[in-house]
């Protein structure tokens, strides 16, 4: 998954507005006659009046949105028809500062138009709006129509219909059924007033002013107040994004767990960012959950802890230093092997072709001593500048630090950047014929992603192989609230190419010495329960150790509402077989306002 800074910078010029769009004109103009606003919603995701004008059409101010690029306000239909599937709201797009009020009674004129936020190639749903328009106040001070309830009751608890097979798997032309689906039943409420009540947060505030709730407070549930994503059809109806119409400063600065308390409520929008929206023009109270960051067990003498860490494109000019080593010391407890994932070149987002990252390591390594930790050793090999993906200019890569109390670095000449490492057997064992060494780094399944980093360790006498990976991120894939149900993840056809490569690495270790002990680590874009995962796993050369865990405990970066799991540690047979070994997800970011990464690092302790 991109980094959710990386992945908005550019794309909002203020902090709380999600609503940039691009225009897409459905038919052509044609006048019609004055129309409800729940004439023009219909019964389907697009408008019958799209890019037609709309004369005196009706309705109350609820609110206005005075910021950013997409300024304008909303009305309501005072008087609903009676099908639950047409909204009685709408946005008027005025591109400047409205000139009315809330409880202005309106009319207005103007250009029926579908935009899809972030542009087409999302495969994004189109929001309906009235654009150009000219508008008349017939009076003011009116009562604004009481917000709809959305709550575990009205939700429906299958997710989306599935897509038109005529229309390349969209739903828009879909009548929308708003008992059945949750999708159509939050599509029936779009541009309306809506509200929820003491409403559980279940992804922390964001730098853009934005969390997520849950109106589904049992719907699967973590004991640390989340709700987990594990399975594709598990999307989790309940989630829906909160931001405000106020001021950012004022904006809670929660965490998961924590709770709105009374009634938040606004228009429903729907935006690049996230889909359905709740857009408050009043918030309710934020009330602390008190949630505390964990601390992992430490490791005994006879146990290796090895451990799995994406530092989100730290470089020598980030302020992180400090804390990041203090969760490595003090969090995870000094693991004596930390495969880093997100280490950048010596001079960060600057493109000059530098791809050295000592300065990066060595910094992360003095802090951990000033935290008290151990003086760790590193290992790793620079990319080809500017092919491995990641930041532009930054050229992140696996990083491995290891303590050298207590685990040994077994190198051996001839890893580099082009070169690929391969696997020998001497004196009945499997050997690397470099470490560190790069995974078939010339295979087209890098091309602009992180070549894996694999290395010989030596703990108390035996050898462990272990592979640095961070595979390619989700970049691109259409997001839950698409228009393309189920939505297309393009992602995958390369993630299942560098999982093939990585899983057939590890049969030619296995092939050579069947009881090796192998781990295959790291940031893996992809969820336990994915396709990805099975083929790294293949016929039982590898097993993702998160499953040891409670399927509720089971994640590592919080997504959109959905706790799900990125950050993968899979052992080889003589590790699982043994069933010694312990796993622990340490939730110290994914959860939390003030995070240093976007990802919890992984923890797993056995005995080689």
């Amino acid at each position: 998954m991109p980094s959710k800074r990386t992945a908005r910078i550019g794309a909002l010029t203020v902090a709380a507005v999600c609503s940039t769009v691009s225009a897409v004109v459905l038919t052509a103009p044609a006048h019609a006659d004055t129309v409800h606003i729940h004439d023009i919603q219909g019964t389907t995701r697009t408008s019958p009046y799209a890019g037609q004008k709309v004369t005196d059409v009706a309705g109350i101010v609820t609110a206005l949105r005075t910021y950013g690029s997409s300024r304008g306000f909303w009305i309501q239909d005072p008087n609903p028809d009676d099908n639950p599937a047409t909204s009685e709201g709408v946005f008027v797009f005025t591109s400047s500062t409205p000139k009315v009020a809330v409880g202005d009674s309106v009319t207005v004129t103007g250009t029926v138009s579908e935009y899809v936020p972030g542009g087409a190639s999302t495969g994004n749903q189109s929001l309906t709006e009235i654009t150009k328009p000219t508008i008349t106040v017939l009076s003011s001070g009116n009562a604004v129509p009481a917000a709809t309830v959305v709550n575990s009751r009205s939700v429906p608890a299958a997710y989306a219909p599935a897509g038109d097979t005529a229309a390349s798997g969209s739903i828009n032309a879909l009548t929308l059924q708003p008992k059945k689906y949750a999708l159509d039943y939050y599509e029936s409420l779009e541009g309306m007033n809506v509200q929820v009540a003491d409403a559980r947060v279940v992804t922390a505030t964001d730098p853009y002013s934005e969390l997520w709730v849950t109106v589904k407070p049992h719907e699967n549930t973590t004991r640390r107040g989340g709700t987990i994503y594990g399975a594709y059809t598990s999307q989790n109806t309940g989630r829906l994004q909160i931001q405000s119409l106020g001021s950012t400063t004022d904006f809670p600065v929660a965490n998961v767990g924590d709770q709105l308390a009374g009634t938040t409520a606004g228009p429903l929008d729907y935006n690049q960012f996230g889909g359905y929206t709740l857009v408050a023009s009043q918030l309710g109270t934020l009330e602390k959950g008190g949630l505390q960051r964990e601390t992992t067990k430490k490791q005994s003498r006879g146990e290796l802890a090895v451990a799995t860490y994406n530092v989100e494109n730290l470089d020598p000019g980030d302020g992180t230093f400090a804390a990041h080593a203090a969760a490595i010391v003090n969090n995870l407890q000094s693991p004596d092997i930390v495969s880093l994932e997100e280490i950048q070149d010596n001079n960060g987002a600057t493109d000059d072709g530098t791809v050295a990252a000592d300065q990066t390591v060595n910094k992360l390594i003095d802090a951990i001593v000033a935290a008290g930790g151990p003086k760790y050793d590193w290992r790793s090999i620079d990319p080809v500048n500017d092919k491995d993906g990641g930041e532009p200019g930054g050229n992140i890569r696996q990083v491995f630090l290891f303590n050298p109390e207590r685990v040994s670095f077994t190198d051996r000449a001839g890893g580099d950047s082009t070169t690929a490492v391969g696997v020998t057997k001497v004196h009945g064992k499997a050997q690397l014929t470099a470490s560190p060494g790069r995974i078939d780094p010339a295979n087209t399944a890098w091309t602009s992603s992180r070549k894996p980093l694999a290395g010989e360790f030596v703990f108390r006498g035996k050898t462990v192989f272990v592979i640095a990976n961070h595979l390619n991120s989700k970049g691109g894939d259409q997001g839950l609230t698409a228009q393309y149900q189920p939505p297309a993840r393009s992602s995958e056809t390369q993630r299942h190419l560098q999982a093939t490569a990585v899983n057939s690495f590890v049969n030619e270790i296995l092939k050579t010495q069947k009881n090796a002990d192998v781990l295959a680590l790291g940031d893996m874009n992809d969820f336990e329960f994915s396709d990805t995962t099975k083929i790294l796993e293949g016929d039982g050369e590898l097993w993702s150790a998160i499953k040891s865990l409670p399927k509720s405990e089971r994640y590592t970066y919080d997504y959109q509402g959905n706790q799900q799991v990125l950050d993968q540690i899979l052992v080889s047979p003589s590790i699982r077989q043994g069933c010694d070994f312990d796993y622990d997800s340490v939730h110290i970011n994914s959860e939390f306002s003030d995070q240093i990464s976007d990802h919890d690092p992984q923890v797993l302790r056995f005995r080689p």
